[in-house]
């Protein structure tokens, strides 16, 4: 889950960049920051640093929004987290950003959990049926857990379709012991 205060910034992002039809740079942008962040620990260690003043961190930040070509919307909203003293957010601002514009463009994922591995026709026509139950494009992480015995466990969204083997033996354990 992402944090609260990461997502207002998000989304506060996501609406100025969607009236100017820069959604698409500011997805390359945070992505990029993200890339840069996770490869540079030194870097996502001083943003988090309270030994580290805000200012200095600050031109840290302009120094890398003016060396990077970043889109204007995303340069301002470092400055803002560096003046609030809040850049250890911005991968989860990342994070939040991308999960706002798969909302935007109606994608969801889904967790499948299978006894066996699913071959293309299965996958293809399971990403299918959830798709077409949740009115959204799905996009699927696969696991196979042979405690299932058979069948299939999605989780699409915060919802789960469990259609295990195991679930059904024990639902009618349930039903013979009662």
């Amino acid at each position: 889950m992402t944090n609260p205060i990461a997502r207002r910034y998000a989304t506060a992002l996501f609406d100025v960049v969607r009236k100017i039809n820069g959604v698409e740079r500011a997805e390359q942008d945070l992505a990029a920051l993200k890339a840069l962040l996770a490869s540079n620990p030194e870097l996502a260690a001083a943003f988090a640093s309270a030994a580290i003043p805000p200012a200095k961190k600050r031109a840290v930040v302009d120094a890398l929004v003016s060396q990077s070509g970043m889109s204007a919307e995303v340069g301002r909203l470092l400055t803002l987290l560096a003046d609030r003293d809040r850049l250890e957010m911005a991968s989860d601002v990342a994070d939040a950003f991308a999960a706002r514009l798969q909302q935007e463009r109606r994608v969801v994922s889904a967790e499948i959990v299978t006894a066996v591995p699913l071959d293309a026709f299965r996958r293809d026509s399971l990403a299918h049926a959830l798709g077409k139950a949740s009115g959204a494009t799905i996009t699927m992480t696969e696991r196979v857990d042979p405690n299932i015995i058979g069948g299939v466990v999605a989780t699409v969204g915060g919802t789960v379709f469990d259609g295990s083997v195991t679930t059904q033996l024990e639902h009618m354990r349930r039903r013979l012991t009662s």
